[in-house]
This record gives C-alpha cells, structure tokens and sequence, in this order.
C-alpha cells in the first residue's frame, strides 16, 4: 500500500513537471560570460535580460532564458549549444557572439536542426551553407567595404596598415574584405600579424610605422586594439585609428585611455542614431534598468530575443522547425539597431554606423546604408 502510494505522488510530479513544461517556452542564451571577451558576454546578457523583461509571454505561455557559459572558446561553445538542446530542450538559441565560437556552435545546432540567432557574430561562414542559423548582424563583407570607404574618403588615408590577429577568424576575415575594397581605391596597404592575448607590439609598431601609415586598421578585439593604440602612441604614431566592430567595450578605453581618442570603428548601433520606435524605448527602459546608456551588444543580443520572439508570434508555434520557417521569412522586422529583412542566407539587410572615440566617451558618427 505505501509502495502504491509512493508511486501516485512520483506520478503526480512527473504530470506536474511536464505540465509547467508545456507552458513554458525556453531560449539558450550561449554567451562568453567569462574568458577573454567576458565584456561582451555580460553586455549581451544586459539586453537579452531586458527583453524579457518587456516581452515576457509569447502565444499565452512563458519565456524562459537559460544562460550558458562558453567561457570564451570555441570548444565550450559546441558544448554549450549541446547541452541546450539535449539537456535543456530549448526551442531556440540566441548565440554565440564571436565568429570563431559561432562556427562551431552552429554547426552543432544545424546538425540537431536547431534555429539560432547569432546577435554579433560577423563572418560569412558562420551562416553559409546552414539551414538553422540566423544572425541580427551585418556581415563582414559589408563592413570591410564601408571601414575601407570611409578611410579613404573621411580619413584621407592612402598609406594603410594593418594588424591581423591570425587566431580569430573575426579579424582574418574583416582584414581580407576591407584589404580588397581598399586596393580598388588605388591605396597601398602593409599587414603585421599578432595573437590573442599578446601584450607587447614593439616588434609590429616599429616596422609599421618606419612605412609611414596614414591610418591604422585593428580589425581584432577591444584589449589587443587598446594595447597596439597605446605603444602605437608611445611610438609617435599621433594618426587616427580604424577598427571593427570588435572595438566596442568599456574596456577599450578603460585600458587604452588617451590613446584611444581617435578611434573610429564600424559598428552596428549608438543610441543617438534610433531609427525605429522601439529603438526609442530601448534607450529608455535600458537606462531606467542599468543607469547607463545601452551598448551595440545589448542592442545586438536584445534584437536577436526579439526577432524569436517575433517568429515564434508569427508561426503560431514554438516548433523548432516552424521557428526557423518563420525566421528566414522575416521581411520588415522592427528592431532596436534598425529595421531587419532576412536574406535567403540567414544573413540581414540593414544599416552600419560609424562611432568613434572621443575624451572617454563612444561619439556617434554617421550611418551607412547597405
């Protein structure tokens, strides 16, 4: 009798779990919350953490968030994106934010036929040729040919040189794409090499700068970009510096200082440059919840909630499958770093912007449409 008892209570929480399953819908978030770009991580964190504040239900039930830890490697990532699925059984992944990490998260959530929605994650080969993942950002093609523009036309560069973190496919890539545009305009470019984690240029600066550079391009990372500014400064080097989208952290001037003044950089959203309504909310909400102004990685990671979010709303289900239909049949989508048409490729159509670093602060430059 106590055997049968037992057995009626265990099945009584088993039909409970799985009743508080069925209304709850859950996200991944797969984030670099510690490791080196940690920074990203938790301002991705801050605005996926709002968006759920604001929109937390989506066909009548509750969206649940599980944050995991890629520590900043691209092994953790494959099996952070694992362990979202089979374990926590989630209905879609928004992640991860560097394109190295991405490459090998999505193919895990291609295989297991997962939709996810990098938010920062630039490089052409994080989505070719994968069925189930997406992106809320530019690409760096795209921004390869605006840097390299906008060093000839706006910076009046003709002599460029430029330093390539050889690890990261991020900065390969980018490096390549605006060394292409750069050469049609007829201006000569010179490349130095470094690694993630290299603290002392000396080497790099002084071959660079005996050529004679109008410009430095740092398609990397916010620390290497800030510790080449400072020893480029130290070296004499007194010209602006260019970089990716990478750049933007508090870091970057935390450690670069002074140094850092004059860095420009293509990016994905400031604050000063809302072009929907929600964008106009965002800064607001965002401000009333962390007392500061949001970043381009809050805004990124908060769009990429957003648009499952929407797709979810639009299919009617939080089937995987039909969230991936509805995601790569996105055509004006609303978002806070713009209005998003998703491409055939999982890839957006949508605007870039051009900030720069200005007594301490991140200065809003211009917008470049695609």
């Amino acid at each position: 009798m106590r055997k049968l008892k037992f057995l009626i209570i265990a099945f009584v929480v088993l039909l409970s779990i799985v009743s508080i399953a069925a209304e709850t819908i859950k996200i991944a978030a797969v984030l670099p919350l510690t490791g080196a770009v940690a920074a990203y991580g938790q301002q991705g964190k801050q605005g996926i953490l709002l968006a759920n504040e604001m929109f937390p239900e989506v066909l009548g039930k509750k969206i649940e968030v599980v944050f995991i830890d890629t520590k900043s490697e691209k092994a953790e990532t494959a099996n952070a994106v694992a362990r979202a699925i089979d374990y926590e059984k989630v209905n879609a992944i928004i992640g991860e934010l560097i394109s190295g990490n991405s490459l090998a998260g999505g193919a895990v959530a291609d295989k297991k036929k997962v939709p996810m929605v990098s938010p920062a994650s630039t490089n052409p080969l994080v989505t070719q040729g994968k069925k189930y993942m997406f992106r809320v950002c530019f690409i760096d093609p795209f921004q390869g040919k605006i840097a390299a523009k906008f060093a000839y036309n706006n910076l009046g560069a003709r002599n460029v040189i430029i330093f390539t973190d050889i690890e990261q496919d991020y900065c390969v890539g980018l490096a390549n794409f605006f060394k292409k545009t750069f050469k049609t305009f007829g201006g000569s470019i010179y490349e130095e090499y470094y690694r993630t984690g290299d603290q002392d240029f000396s080497a790099q600066l002084t071959d660079a700068l005996s050529r004679n550079p109008d410009v430095l391009y740092i398609p990397g990372y916010y620390t290497e970009i800030a510790l080449i500014a400072r020893q480029a400064r130290q070296f004499g080097f007194n010209g602006p510096i260019l970089a990716g989208d990478g750049a933007e952290a508090q870091q970057l001037i935390e450690i670069g200082g002074d140094a850092v003044n004059d860095v420009y950089y293509t990016t994905h959203y400031h604050p000063d440059a809302a072009q929907t309504d929600i964008a106009k909310v965002f800064v607001e909400k965002f401000k009333e919840k962390y007392g500061e102004r949001p970043s381009a990685m809050s805004a990124l990671n908060f769009d990429a909630y957003l648009i499952i979010y929407d797709a979810i709303k639009r299919a009617g289900s939080a089937d995987r499958e039909e969230i991936t239909k509805a995601l790569r049949a996105t055509k004006r989508f609303e978002g806070v770093t713009g209005v998003i048409k998703m491409g055939a490729d999982g890839n957006p159509i949508k605007s870039a912007v051009i900030n720069k670093v200005e007594n301490g602060e991140f200065k809003f430059v211009t917008v470049v449409n695609p």
